[in-house]
């Protein structure tokens, strides 16, 4: 694949974009493409209510060649400010919806096949949630957890604003979510690499550097964790932990790629907004 603008296009990606700080939709409008052909992968967080999340999505849609999203926790958060009061599955599908009205690539829709420089990969949206398998340590169930995390002052506020509706809990939805997802991954063509995007990382690793260990409850499953192996996977984008780098599990490359917030990004040698490159890999010629 080679662009119109000179250059060979990219896979680039971008998470917890968080436009609901003014520096953050800033970086937003910043943003562009390096080349006319370039896709642009979105791992969640995008913002709390549906106006911010349409107008960034629609921002990006006008200027990448394809935009791809999947929803991270604040996207499904039935937040106070929002004027779209849906909960659970019905939040999630409005947001496909609108997507679809806005040509985004959704985890309800067909995995596009990147044909562009390190091609071809299958790029595979996820929603897969998670279900408080990834335990502090110590404790064995939920209760455990939820009481040990409540003793030091870190919980997430998706126990207040992300409702599982229609099930009877967000593990009961994330464990549907996965045994489809997986029927999916697992129909892909035999000797096609995948590149999975997810806002939480497919294997518990990324959570080691954790300042607040026992956030990790919020961060995935275990019900993933060979995912990487089993499906040929090129590289697991992420995002959700706020802590941008590469890491390297059993051979295969993990990317977590958010913005984060502006407090955070004192704290790290780049600047912040800017689009890492999945494919060609960083380091190689374009």
């Amino acid at each position: 694949m080679t662009s119109t603008a000179g250059g060979a296009a990219q896979l680039l990606a971008i998470s917890d974009l968080h436009i609901g700080y003014p520096e953050n939709r800033a970086l937003v409008e910043d943003m562009r493409p390096g080349t006319d052909d370039d896709w642009l992968l979105v791992a969640g967080d995008v913002a709390e209510t549906v106006a911010d999340i349409r107008w960034t999505l629609k921002t990006l849609a006008a200027r990448f060649r394809k935009v791809v999203w999947v929803p991270g926790n604040h996207e499904l958060w039935t937040h106070p400010s929002d004027a779209v009061t849906l909960r659970g599955v019905a939040r999630y599908e409005y947001l496909v919806e609108m997507c679809r009205e806005l040509g985004v690539t959704t985890p309800e829709d067909s995995y596009p096949v990147w044909e562009g420089p390190g091609g071809p990969v299958a790029v595979a949206p996820l929603f897969l949630l998670y279900d408080y398998s990834f335990l502090p340590a110590g404790c064995t169930t939920k209760e455990q957890g939820l009481e040990y995390a409540q003793g030091t002052g870190i919980v997430c506020t998706d126990e207040y604003l992300l409702h599982p509706d229609p099930y009877p809990s967000r593990e009961a939805w994330c464990r549907a979510r996965v045994a489809e997802t997986e029927r999916r991954l697992a129909a892909l063509p035999d000797g096609l690499p995948v590149i999975p995007v997810n806002h939480y990382p497919l294997h518990r690793h990324p959570m080691d550097v954790l300042w607040h260990p026992e956030f990790a409850m919020w961060c995935g499953t275990d019900l993933t964790a060979d995912w990487h192996r089993r499906f040929r996977v090129h590289t697991m984008v992420y995002g959700h932990l706020h802590i941008p780098r590469t890491t390297w599990h059993e051979g295969v490359r993990f990317e977590e790629v958010s913005v984060g917030y502006p407090r955070e990004w004192s704290k790290r040698s780049g600047p912040p907004g800017r689009l890492r490159r999945v494919l060609p890999r960083e380091g190689e010629e374009l």
